[in-house]
């Protein structure tokens, strides 16, 4: 019983700090009271926690820092368009540009290469966006 109250004890920290490490102590406390519910006895039970405890800690903790490190790998905004296909509605090309239909919407596009035309129909792919503007090859 006091096991479960110390993984409460133990959660609640973990829910106003955003810890994780409490989180594993709670685990741990948990795995004490199983170990109690089996019939260990006291010294059992403590050693019981500390390694369920120092087992998360050292395995779990290491790969959310690493994980946290990461960037998302989901792109949103101007940034989820980058590399997709497009339509050229308007001519475009490096110096005025022209109009393109990209992911439903119409942009402003300008060809990356500045000797490049592209005509109505043709398929094209976007590297950049500046501002209001489609970068496309």
């Amino acid at each position: 019983m006091w096991w479960l109250i110390a993984a409460v004890g133990l959660g609640i920290p973990l829910v106003v700090t955003a810890m994780p490490e409490f989180g594993m102590l709670a685990v741990g406390a948990v795995a004490g009271a199983v170990t109690a519910g089996i019939g260990g006895g006291t010294v059992l039970q403590f050693i019981v926690f500390a390694a369920v405890s120092v087992a998360l800690i050292a395995v779990v903790r290491p790969l959310a820092n690493r994980h946290r490190g990461q960037s998302p790998q989901l792109a949103s905004g101007v940034d989820a368009l980058k590399g997709r296909s497009a339509t050229v509605l308007e001519r475009v090309d490096g110096g005025a540009g022209g109009r393109i239909k990209l992911a439903g919407e119409i942009w402003s596009a300008r060809a990356l290469d500045g000797n490049q035309v592209y005509e109505p129909g043709q398929q094209v792919d976007v590297v950049e966006i500046e501002g209001a503007t489609a970068v496309v090859i």
